[in-house]
């Protein structure tokens, strides 16, 4: 991504707010669409952030900060660079400082959330300030008394930041107890910086309209939504709110092409449902164990099968090129083809694991079945296995908390590399997805022994499925 100067302004701004399991890309997204001017990641914790390695993700077009268990911790793209704001927890100067000099050319700004101030909180904006390129803020909590919230923002400005958020409860109140309009408003005319009003969702902002009536009340610079954006992101648009409806089906369109885990993606929407999760629609959104099904519950399976297909086709792309282009397996001087990948137990039907479908692969080609070679490393007892198959080697270059997930990853490193169907739940075909249910249904046992319990045939006619005209999944890019 191309770097931007330091150019974010603050002062009449609608802005998303940060909040935890909501503000992920695609929400971020749809806020954007709707009309809000910068949009708040989620608060993400320092120490985690630090884990994470940067990742251009070709086929989503993203930058992905991804965690060592593979899982995607920070996800953004070019559409909100010049608009995102990374929101992070922290308690240290210089931890906080790694992360932002971490994601800085991928954002707008940086945000500490100091929701309740401690004294070291001002040393960590200071070191920012002068340790980033991009603008750094910080989000408050008003303090018990105003003397102390006057001098405490005052000591904030000396910082050098460029905007203080203020939600006007205290640490301890919540949403039912009401905002402080006067606090913000004293704290706004205290300050030469502007002060963006938060926390006026339950009380005061229903629509577009009551947004700025919130901002006058405050005297703030901009306002912050956070609950009333959660409900429903329209809430930015000057026409007035769209239709829930249509609003959800823009946002799972977003979450089906950017890959949001279909945890996340159920979440939000049973926020944006409320009052409504026991219709009908509701009691499927409930019910929905997939992405696929939640698609298909807002009448979007054709969309998700159309998305799945594409993205397929982009990977297939990918591993056309050359290792060293698209990151492909490649084998190295000891005969080893390597790939770093994890086995991450969501993404797989939970009676279908990669080490059943490898078996099944060897069985239908006769050849020997896979062995396994697993070793420890002493320093943090972490396993890696390489599975010999053919005559040939494969191993994840990612260690794991235990042999039989090392395993797992060494058999999805075989079959990616030979373009195998692997288990993963987008791989199923519905005519799939039934008989699983059904041998369960005969085997009530199964789901607790993967291995074992569950009949080889099952393997055996996913193979079936997928290799006559259906397109495998090659994911974890």
């Amino acid at each position: 991504m191309i770097e931007h100067s330091l150019s974010l302004c603050y002062r009449n701004k609608l802005i998303l707010a940060p909040m935890v399991r909501v503000g992920t890309l695609p929400m971020r997204l749809l806020a954007l669409d709707y009309g809000a001017d910068i949009v708040y990641c989620e608060e993400l914790i320092d120490l985690k952030m630090l884990q994470c390695k940067r990742v251009v993700n070709e086929v989503l077009s993203t930058v992905d900060f991804v965690a060592p268990d593979d899982r995607v911790v920070f996800r953004t793209c070019e559409r909100e660079q010049s608009r995102v704001v990374f929101q992070m927890g922290t308690s240290d100067a210089e931890r906080a400082l790694a992360v932002a000099r971490l994601v800085e050319n991928d954002v707008a700004g940086i945000d500490v959330n100091m929701g309740c101030p401690k004294e070291y909180s001002t040393k960590i904006l200071s070191t920012l300030v002068k340790g980033t390129r991009r603008p750094v803020t910080c989000k408050i909590r008003i303090l018990p008394s105003l003397e102390d919230t006057l001098s405490l923002v005052k000591r904030i400005e000396r910082t050098g930041i460029a905007a203080v958020t203020v939600h006007g409860r205290k640490r301890e109140e919540r949403p039912q107890h009401p905002v402080s309009c006067e606090a913000i408003r004293a704290i706004a005319e205290a300050l030469s910086i502007p002060v963006i009003a938060n926390g006026g969702s339950h009380d005061h902002i229903q629509k577009y309209l009551d947004i700025e009536d919130f901002r006058q009340a405050t005297a703030a610079s901009s306002v912050m939504v956070a609950r009333a954006a959660m409900w429903n992101p329209s809430i930015f648009l000057k026409e007035g709110l769209r239709p829930l409806e249509e609003v959800m089906q823009k946002y799972i369109r977003y979450a089906i092409q950017y890959e949001n885990h279909y945890t996340n993606t159920k979440y939000c929407l049973c926020q944006m449902l409320r009052e409504q999760l026991e219709s009908p629609q509701g009691r499927l959104l409930h019910a929905a164990q997939s992405s696929q099904e939640i698609c298909e519950a807002f009448g979007l399976g054709a969309f998700y099968e159309e998305m799945t297909r594409e993205l397929n086709a982009r990977r297939a792309e990918l591993l056309a090129r050359t290792p060293e282009a698209a990151a492909e397996p490649a084998e190295d001087t000891s005969g080893v083809i390597k790939m770093a990948v994890k086995f991450d137990r969501r993404a797989y039907s939970p009676q279908i694991t990669p080490k059943m479908c490898l078996l099944e692969w060897c069985r239908k080609e006769k050849l020997a079945q896979p062995v396994y070679d697993t070793v420890q490393r002493p320093l943090d007892r972490l396993f890696c296995s390489v599975v010999t198959v053919a005559e040939q080697k494969y191993q994840s270059t990612l260690w794991d908390k235990s042999k039989k997930l090392a395993e797992q990853a060494a058999a999805i490193v075989c079959l990616r590399s030979r373009g195998l169907p692997e288990g993963r739940l987008g791989e199923e075909s519905p005519s799939w997805h039934k008989r699983k249910r059904e041998a369960i249904d005969q085997d009530p046992e199964g789901s607790r022994n993967q291995e074992h319990t569950v009949p080889g045939e099952l393997c055996k006619k996913l193979f079936v499925a997928l290799g006559s005209g259906e397109e495998s999944r090659l994911g974890g890019w």
